[in-house]
């Protein structure tokens, strides 16, 4: 690029000065400035256009790039899937579970017993609460029993004065 120092300035400056004179050449400089600033305006236009479509072909390529990985991914799950179901038919129809379908075959002495089947743990909360004794509860001032609105205001109004 062009290096302009102070010294070239000045004299360029100086030469504008006596060429156009003094009354033009404000005019003159203000009109060079808005041209300079249209044409650096226009230079980052043209900088930033390249570097967008430098950028979108980048993004096409990095998006095909992912499609092939995916479809690539797709592709083995697919496989794997296939595989399993294969293998987990071939053992249905035979009668054994998957995991031992794959592996040697089965001793006459070895038995196959089914999964137990699941039962409730049946815990009581009620239960659970009242484990705690009732003389820490009175301590405590924990709540043994629950009181209406009506006889909570009655419990905790104060006493009439009696003459």
């Amino acid at each position: 690029m062009i290096d302009f120092g102070f010294d070239k300035i000045a004299l360029i400056g100086a030469v504008a000065l006596v060429v156009i004179g003094p009354e033009k050449l404000p005019r003159v400089a203000r009109t060079v400035g808005h041209l300079l600033g249209k044409a650096q305006r226009y230079v980052a236009d043209v900088k930033a256009e390249v570097n967008r479509s430098i950028e979108l072909d980048e993004l096409k390529k990095m998006k095909s790039e992912f499609e092939g990985a995916a479809r690539d991914v797709e592709q083995t799950v697919n496989r794997e899937i296939n595989e399993a179901s294969s293998d987990f038919k071939g053992a249905w129809d035979d009668g054994l579970p998957p995991e031992l379908s794959t592996s040697t075959p089965t001793d006459a002495n070895s038995v196959i017993t089914p999964a137990p089947d699941y039962k409730h743990p049946k815990k009581n909360w009620r239960l659970k609460r009242g484990a705690m004794p009732a003389w820490y509860k009175q301590r405590q001032g924990i709540r043994t029993k629950a009181l209406s609105g009506a006889a909570r205001v009655a419990r905790f109004r104060p006493r009439p004065l009696v003459k």
